[in-house]
């Protein structure tokens, strides 16, 4: 850190914001940053190489707003620039805003009140799905639902272990800075941006003595930027990758029932992440990434990571054809994403009976998780 940094008032939070030819959504981005009730902030805005406008949107804002700050770097990704922004940061807390997502104006100001009100390592809000196409909307995203809402918990140790499940939804919430550093959570620093948002919402909800929530939704998350395929090898596998590193996390700083507990809720994120890493491959590559994870999972499964009791009917049968049978696997997806949905993937993998008890468990609502396909609450 610069003497020129150290003779600067210290702000309350350091919101981090990661740019990548983002001209086209920034400046709504950024102003909603500078729209924010509470003002002790600094926007540490971190260019990634972009070719476009993007430097000098945010030069713009630097020069009639000393709070935001460029920083410039050579195209490295997503885990990189991120790591740069938590270096910058001076902050008592650390929040993150995408570059083409924007926060409530009163964002900032209701995650930090309820952070220092149960002096929590991370407060965390629920957000809007937002469009633009055909017509401008919004629709709320539950990752905090009801039994969630006002507790201050440790969620590896808590009863509860939904939060676990959630849409890995890293820039709703704010974060202690030095709660982070001690914990050594970080960014994997894989190429483009490639899950790497799910190896820190992870290690943040392993490490957390002390957790918050609200109920209110702080950001809108756009939906009309998303990517539908990867048909990159060189991404195939980042997946594989980050849930390597939360392995090595928990190995490394968790022992006895604390580390079991962890590595079979990891298990489960696994299986999750993978089947809709999968169903986003070019269909070119999904039989190198079906190989890799059979072997992988048999493995954890032979080592003893996975818990069970935190697999529902359909999801265990998934777990068990993959290991076992490959190919049934396959087909399984393929009528998973067809017509037939989820019913007939269940007749797929284990026909009438498995369909009948996966409908009766869901009717009867006995999953831990509370999580729907798309990482909401139930």
């Amino acid at each position: 850190m610069s003497g020129e940094d150290e003779m600067q008032p210290t702000p309350m939070v350091s919101v981090i914001v990661p740019i990548y030819n983002a001209s086209r959504f920034l400046q709504k981005c950024l102003s909603s940053l500078a729209a924010q009730t509470f003002d002790d902030f600094e926007a540490i805005c971190v260019d990634d190489g972009s070719t476009d406008a993007s430097a000098n949107i945010v030069r713009g804002f630097a020069d009639r707003d000393e709070r935001f700050i460029l920083v410039s770097k050579e195209n490295s990704g997503y885990g990189t620039s991120m790591n740069v922004g938590l270096d910058r940061a001076r902050g008592r807390y650390v929040a993150i805003l995408e570059s083409d997502d924007f926060f409530d104006s009163q964002a900032l100001e209701l995650l930090v009140f309820a952070a220092e009100a149960a002096d929590a390592d991370v407060a965390k809000g629920n957000f809007w799905l937002y469009w633009t196409s055909p017509t401008e909307r919004r629709v709320p995203f539950s990752v905090v639902d009801s039994p969630l809402v006002g507790r201050t918990a440790c969620p590896r140790k808590d009863d509860d272990v939904a939060i676990f499940f959630r849409k890995p939804s890293i820039w709703s919430g704010v974060y202690r800075r030095s709660f982070l550093e001690e914990n050594g959570i970080r960014f994997l620093e894989t190429p483009g941006a490639s899950y790497q948002d799910a190896g820190f919402n992870f290690k943040v909800w392993a490490s957390a003595e002390r957790a918050t929530f609200i109920a209110d939704c702080v950001l809108c998350y756009r939906q009309d930027n998303e990517a539908s395929s990867v048909k990159s090898s060189a991404k195939a596998f980042c997946v594989c990758d980050e849930y390597q590193s939360m392995a090595e996390f928990v190995h490394e700083r968790f022992s006895g029932a604390e580390a079991t507990r962890l590595m079979g809720i990891l298990e489960r994120m696994k299986l999750d992440s993978y089947l809709w890493n999968y169903d986003r491959l070019d269909p070119s590559l999904r039989p190198e990434f079906v190989a890799r994870i059979s072997h992988e999972m048999a493995d954890d499964v032979a080592k003893g990571y996975v818990d069970r009791m935190l697999f529902e009917p359909g999801a265990a049968a998934d777990l068990d054809a993959l290991i076992s049978d490959p190919e049934r696997f396959v087909r399984s997806r393929k009528a998973q994403n067809g017509p037939g949905g989820s019913a007939l993937r269940y007749l797929v993998l284990g026909g009438v009976p498995l369909l009948t008890k996966a409908l009766q468990f869901k009717a009867q609502g006995h999953s831990v998780r509370r999580t729907n396909q798309e990482g909401a609450a139930l």
